[in-house]
């Protein structure tokens, strides 16, 4: 179901937290010398609802993760959410994608 989003939390020196519409993964797109692979081992974590997205965003807060967000759906709902601004969107063959650090 293509309105599903993904979150995945990677560890590392700092939590590394992936939003990812459910449709995208597995997909490969390019524009330009920029390339965006959206690989099933990164990307693919647990089926969220907006509402339990919107409440890991706001208790994640204190660990300052960084973010990797991808798609319609995960873009638009990290912005409702001021996790992000409009001007810190890319767009990648038509495919939005933002990183907070």
């Amino acid at each position: 179901m293509s309105e599903e989003i993904f979150v995945k939390i990677h560890e590392s020196y700092r939590k590394v937290i992936v939003i990812c519409d459910s449709d995208l993964i597995g997909k490969k797109v390019k524009e330009g010398i920029i390339q965006l692979d959206v690989k099933e081992n990164f990307y693919s974590g647990d089926k969220m609802s907006e509402q339990e997205i919107a409440s890991l965003i706001k208790n994640m807060e204190r660990d300052f993760p960084s973010y990797n967000i991808v798609g319609k759906k995960a873009i638009s709902l990290c912005i409702k959410e001021k996790l992000i601004s409009e001007q810190g969107v890319k767009t990648i063959s038509g495919i939005p994608h933002a990183m907070v650090f």
